[in-house]
């Protein structure tokens, strides 16, 4: 008796530590994403306004911008003075700002996989992940809750749940990463193992080459950014200094500007896939030709091209260079299990992923950014994921029926 109750003791302050180790990793993951946009507002806060004004507002700015960069709708009524200023009518409408920060959803993310795999680690994984996953959305309410006023108003719902559904892929990619590495057979792999040999070759290729191709296409899209803002050094700068900002005011607009460096990433690849993206109602950036008004003075927008390449239609090969070589790879591994159609099915598995990933990544990335032009920015969802199935796929077919060698005594293709 006594030995079970050490036993059943041991075994309720584990499951404690657990709960309380998981809840931990929720809270500092939060804590993380609003410190970021926190600590320069309260630090402009002290030294610029000299604590004049109430912290809750820098607060409830700090929220805000954490809440935007998980794609929360946050409705805002400009000030009339502010208004007036900036030359905009009727400053009592309210003007809904969906457009996300990716930077922020992306930390998340990042920071979800960590305590997933730390979370995994421990003697109750699933309890400590279903515990994390609760505290981090009781956290996204609360501060939500917390940053509700009239002026500025956070979608509750959405301030809830869309920074929890992220921090929870997070969470479950990192547990599935320590389930990988120890070899564990869960149920779903379980299931898929039961699956016929050819089923499971087109899915799992499919899959595999679809993201591949979509993080092939997204790496290029990373270099032709980065290159774009080294040739247009001397233009950004001349936007940092019409600003006139002391140094709080521009490391500020530099943490901004990164928050929204992943859309940025986002919109060159839809840039090569080819319908671009527009930055205000009316505007067109495409490899074709450019059409820019009026744009927001932010500094890294000084990348943006102010015409047309005579190249530009270049631009269109990078996806279908990366889906080819995809497929090029995976062909010869899978000419020995699948027939030609069977192949097919492959090739349009692969354009139906990549496309589902680029234009969900697109759609985040897209949306409302202020009043009158701004209410339209960012890349068109649909049309860039039609655009990005037709090229990977035909790239893909491409790919996979060159490197496979026909077997003509079969129809098929012969094992290697």
């Amino acid at each position: 008796m006594a030995a079970e109750s050490g036993g059943t003791l041991t075994f309720d302050m584990n499951r404690q530590l657990t709960l309380l180790f998981a809840a931990f990793e929720a809270l500092l993951v939060v804590a993380i994403g609003i410190a970021i946009p926190l600590v320069p507002l309260t630090l402009l806060w002290g030294i610029h306004y000299g604590l004049a004004i109430d912290w809750t507002v820098f607060w409830r700015a700090a929220v805000d911008i954490w809440l935007v960069g998980h794609g929360t709708d946050i409705t805002v009524v400009l000030d009339p003075t502010v208004s007036a200023s900036l030359g905009l009518a009727e400053a009592n409408t309210p003007v809904t700002i969906t457009i996300a920060l990716l930077g922020f959803a992306l930390l998340t993310g990042l920071l979800g996989i960590r305590a997933g795999r730390r979370v995994a680690e421990t003697s109750h994984a699933v309890l400590g992940t279903l515990a994390s996953l609760a505290t981090f959305g009781a956290a996204s309410l609360v501060v939500t809750f917390s940053a509700l006023h009239p002026l500025a108003n956070p979608s509750l719902w959405q301030g809830t749940l869309l920074p929890t559904l992220v921090f929870a892929v997070g969470l479950l990619i990192g547990g599935q990463v320590v389930t990988a590495k120890s070899r564990a057979i869960g149920p779903v792999r379980r299931w898929v193992l039961g699956w016929p040999t050819h089923v499971r070759t087109i899915v799992a290729t499919s899959l595999r080459g679809g993201a591949i191709s979509a993080a092939g296409l997204l790496t290029i899209a990373s270099i032709a950014t980065m290159l774009a803002i080294v040739t247009s050094y001397a233009e950004i700068i001349r936007l940092y200094e019409s600003l006139h900002t002391e140094v709080l005011g521009g490391v500020a607009i530099t943490l901004g500007q990164l928050a929204i460096l992943p859309n940025l990433i986002v919109w060159t690849a839809s840039w090569l896939v080819g319908p671009g993206f527009a930055i205000g109602t009316g505007s067109t950036v495409s490899p074709l030709a450019t059409s820019l008004g009026p744009i927001p003075a932010i500094p890294v927008l000084g990348a943006l091209p102010d015409g047309e390449f005579a190249f530009g239609f270049m631009g269109l090969l990078a996806p279908v260079v990366v889906g080819f070589i995809v497929a090029a790879v995976f062909g010869p591994r899978i000419a020995g299990e699948l027939r030609r159609r069977e192949l097919a099915i492959v090739a349009v598995g692969i354009g139906v992923i990549a496309a589902i990933i680029v234009g969900l990544l697109v759609w985040v990335s897209a949306g409302s950014a202020g009043p009158g032009r701004l209410q339209d920015v960012g890349p068109q969802p649909w049309i860039v994921a039609a655009w990005a199935f037709v090229e990977f796929s035909v790239a893909a077919g491409l790919g996979l029926f060159t490197s496979a060698r026909p077997d003509r005594a079969e129809g098929g293709f012969a094992r290697r």
